[in-house]
């Protein structure tokens, strides 16, 4: 990353009810004088979003500095100043140009955000200003505000933190949906969880503990084992040095009642062939095609050539289920809504809590998508608008001894009011 950089010859976008093909147009810093105040209206805004300018490597996600006038809020909109943002696999394949839902580059990528409601347009009666929130969206989050429909915003509980609100959409929806949508997780079960300390494999998990006596198979690097031991994997496997097949018919001959595949390739035939009678494989992902920060053609084909191929007749005689899920596809609107509703009612009771890994300032945009990359994060990574402060350089020539006790006490002070800022500021 480079810094900001002012946008060239980009001309800012019109507002208009949000689409899946065009980012949101940024919020103002002072909403409310927009509606009362001409001159308000005439003063240009400037945002800070991240800006995917074409397909390649991590030097293709700019930090730029976008102008426009005061945006006008049309009916049922309201307006979100983003405090935290989801990083998804999604955003990897998208700059990749895997992800065929991202519009062609220039564009913000983002589909999941927090914040606080600084102005709603007309119509808006379940939403207020001041309101903390979650958004949702196919694109354009990645910016510091974003105008978007009120149906596309959740009220976020008293207990949840901006950067807990940022992980919980696409990855628990995600889970959930698969889990009790498609699979029909009963009590007595046992799942298959693929990237089990990934964002949607550790979503995964805690949904399993909410139904009895379910038994849960996990895969991941065995520095991450004893991570989700701890929240719920009965089994954690390690992929990189055992064959999961194996490891998994040496305790449950028979397999497993679920599983659930984010990878692709070879390993969807391996989890059709793991199920036991009646059992259910949702294909959810790709992973296998993504082994670098640029595209690599030779992992698609072979991704491609090794996927499962069946015939209906096939698949009548093995008395299975195969299913795909995209959450980018459904356009039901009510579906989404009633699960994030019942989402948020668990995280409430302490059933559920999203497991953040790490949380990076946009600057460090590359840092981020790199640690998901090389699949270090245990949990989910957040993105933060907030611009990173600046480390004090030191000083050239040390201080004098007797002037030692003086800035130490300056230096306890000055963390003090720092800590009481921070306090106000979440309050």
């Amino acid at each position: 990353m480079s810094g900001e950089e002012a946008p060239t010859q980009q001309h800012p976008p019109e507002k208009q009810d949000m689409k899946p093909d065009e980012p949101p147009p940024a919020a103002s810093d002072a909403p409310q004088e927009s509606r009362s105040s001409p001159a308000a209206e005439e003063k240009p805004l400037s945002w800070r979003a991240l800006v995917l300018t074409g397909f390649g490597g991590y030097d293709k996600v700019k930090l730029q500095v976008k102008v426009q006038k005061q945006p006008q809020l049309q009916a049922g909109e309201v307006l979100v100043r983003v405090k935290a943002c989801g990083l998804n696999f999604a955003e990897l394949l998208g700059r990749q140009g895997l992800y065929e839902l991202l519009p062609a580059p220039p564009v913000t990528m983002g589909m999941e955000a927090s914040g606080v409601i600084e102005a709603v347009g007309e119509d808006v009666t379940d939403r207020k200003v001041g309101d903390r929130v979650i958004v949702l969206s196919r694109s354009g989050m990645w910016q510091e505000v974003v105008v978007v429909s009120a149906n596309c915003t959740f009220l976020m509980p008293e207990q949840m933190s901006f950067v807990e609100g940022a992980a919980l959409p696409v990855n628990y929806v995600t889970a959930y949906m698969m889990l009790f949508e498609m699979a029909n997780v009963r009590p007595g079960k046992s799942v298959l969880i693929h990237m089990a300390a990934g964002g949607v494999g550790i979503a995964a998990t805690q949904l399993c503990q909410t139904v009895q006596d379910v038994t849960v198979f996990g895969t991941a690097s065995a520095s991450k084992h004893e991570t989700i031991a701890q929240g719920g994997v009965t089994h954690p496997i390690d992929y990189r040095t055992k064959d999961y097949v194996e490891e998994i018919h040496k305790i449950s001959p028979n397999g497993v009642d679920i599983v659930l595949d984010p990878l692709g390739g070879s390993d969807t035939q391996k989890g059709f062939n793991l199920l036991k009678p009646l059992g259910t494989l949702i294909v959810f992902g790709a992973a296998n095609c993504v082994t670098g920060q640029k595209k690599n053609l030779l992992a698609m084909a072979k991704t491609w050539y090794n996927q499962l191929s069946l015939t209906t007749m096939k698949l009548m005689q093995s008395n299975k289920a195969v299913c795909g899920f995209h959450m980018g596809y459904i356009s039901d609107e009510q579906l989404i809504i009633s699960t994030m509703s019942i989402l948020l009612e668990l995280y409430s009771q302490g059933k559920i809590k999203p497991h953040i890994d790490s949380c990076y300032h946009f600057e460090e945009v590359a840092d981020a998508m790199r640690r998901m990359h090389e699949r270090q994060n245990i949990g989910k990574v957040i993105l933060l608008p907030e611009p990173k402060k600046e480390e004090e350089k030191p000083k050239p020539n040390p201080e004098p001894e007797e002037n030692v006790e003086k800035s130490e006490a300056a230096v306890d002070e000055k963390k003090e009011e720092a800590t009481e800022e921070v306090k106000a500021e979440k309050d």
